[in-house]
């Protein structure tokens, strides 16, 4: 019973490591933890409130006031001589006001219309910085994979070099080779340590910024899955159709001119007549020796046109005027950067993808030529020292260079989905 209970914890546990070593793991972690993100989330609710403030100018507003006066007098005498008796004065009063605007010339329509675009626009900054988390999430976790096998490729070398330095040193003895030879090998042990140095540095940078993405400690980075992919469209104009309707930058280019377009309706609204209706209602009561009680009602229907303003209103109109121009030429200028900007990310994931395959066929023509030279040079044959050396350098390239194009590939996939502005977690899988 016991070894059956332990095996089901060590499935559990290994299954539990197995779904925290993968991206989309991190990626829900960054987007909980993400700080930025955060402060955008509050941003968003806080345009809401805004939205719902602009609401209050359909509604009525209801004023209540009152007060109590108590005054105390005290007379000695008067101008005969004649003492008086003190008096006493108690009043209070209270008073309900309700004022409904029945016409704002649309300045309440379009304030509230206002608002509402602002809401909108707050809402995708919040996705755009969603998005951008979630590519910094991606770009620094495949950078961690890519920068682990650097460390490991580089340790690989300095163990073969250790291993050249020592069978050289022994075939030195037996004539086999010349000192040069060993000066050859020991100079190439001496310049794998020191880019195993940079390795481990860059790798140790790498875990520092992965942290800060995610706000997550660095996991064994040798448990981290490669297997991701994203849904993307097969064609440029696939692309360029998805940008010109999801692009976060060309939708917030957009509401940004309506919002100046509700500016100037705002505004040219403060020139028109408004209208008003008011309802009070008071009540005064007079505690001396009268008791007197006073009650009124009051309907009062106010009418207001704002004729001239020193110039202000006219000015306001115009700068609102200008500004709408100006997001006009903004949107119309946005959209010819976003086509710029897919087709340079379109580009670069296609790119990406050959580079891909021209390291994948030149890492292995260099394990095949490596292998082969090895095999001649420790048989005594025609390879020299520097031809092993040449072999195994070029090995190395090859396989750093095919582990960052296999980074590349996969962070342009990301990039590109961005750009669209369809980059999610649930389009990753």
């Amino acid at each position: 019973m016991k070894k059956h209970i332990i095996i089901i914890f060590l499935l559990f546990f290994t299954l539990n490591l197995q779904a925290q070593d993968n991206l989309r793991f991190y990626i829900d972690k960054a987007l909980i933890n993400n700080l930025q993100l955060n402060a955008e989330r509050k941003n968003f609710e806080s345009a809401k409130q805004s939205k719902n403030i602009s609401r209050s100018e359909f509604l009525p507003s209801i004023t209540l006031s009152g007060d109590q006066t108590s005054t105390t007098s005290t007379n000695r005498t008067n101008q005969s001589g004649v003492s008086l008796a003190d008096s006493n004065t108690d009043s209070e009063s209270k008073k309900i006001s309700v004022e409904q605007k029945i016409f704002s010339g649309f300045k309440g329509l379009n304030t509230f219309k206002k608002s509402e675009l602002e809401t909108q626009k707050a809402d995708l900054f919040l996705k755009k910085v969603k998005q951008q988390t979630i590519l910094d999430t991606a770009t620094s976790y495949f950078d961690l994979i890519f920068k682990t096998k650097n460390e490991k490729f580089n340790l690989l070398n300095v163990n073969l070099f250790e291993s050249q330095v020592d069978s050289d040193s022994a075939r030195l003895q037996k004539g086999e080779i010349t000192l040069t030879d060993l000066a050859q090998s020991e100079s190439s042990l001496a310049g794998a340590k020191a880019n195993l140095i940079k390795a481990k540095t860059e790798l140790l940078s790498s875990k520092t910024n992965f942290e800060r993405v995610t706000n997550e400690k660095t996991p064994d980075t040798n448990n981290l899955s490669e297997e991701v992919s994203l849904i993307l469209p097969n064609t440029l104009q696939g692309s360029l159709e998805i940008a010109n309707s999801k692009n976060i930058d060309l939708l917030i280019s957009n509401l940004d001119y309506e919002i100046a377009s509700k500016e100037l309706k705002i505004e040219k609204a403060r020139l028109s007549p408004s209208a008003s209706v008011n309802y009070s209602k008071s009540e005064n009561n007079d505690f001396s020796s009268t008791s007197d009680k006073t009650d009124q009602e009051t309907v009062k229907a106010t009418i207001t046109w704002p004729l001239l303003k020193g110039g202000e209103n006219i000015s306001s109109i115009k700068r609102s005027l200008y500004n709408k121009q100006r997001y006009k030429l903004i949107q119309q200028d946005t959209k010819n950067k976003i086509n710029t900007e897919i087709y340079n990310a379109w580009s670069k994931y296609q790119s990406s993808k050959s580079v891909l395959e021209a390291t994948r066929a030149q890492l292995k023509a260099s394990e095949i030529a490596n292998e082969g030279i090895t095999l001649e040079y420790n048989s005594g044959n025609t390879r020299t020292t520097l031809e092993l050396i040449q072999s195994r350098s070029l090995l190395l390239d090859s396989r750093i260079d095919y582990a960052r194009s296999e980074r590349d590939f996969i962070v342009s996939q990301f990039e590109l989905a961005k750009k669209l502005g369809s980059l999610s977690i649930k389009y990753i899988k």
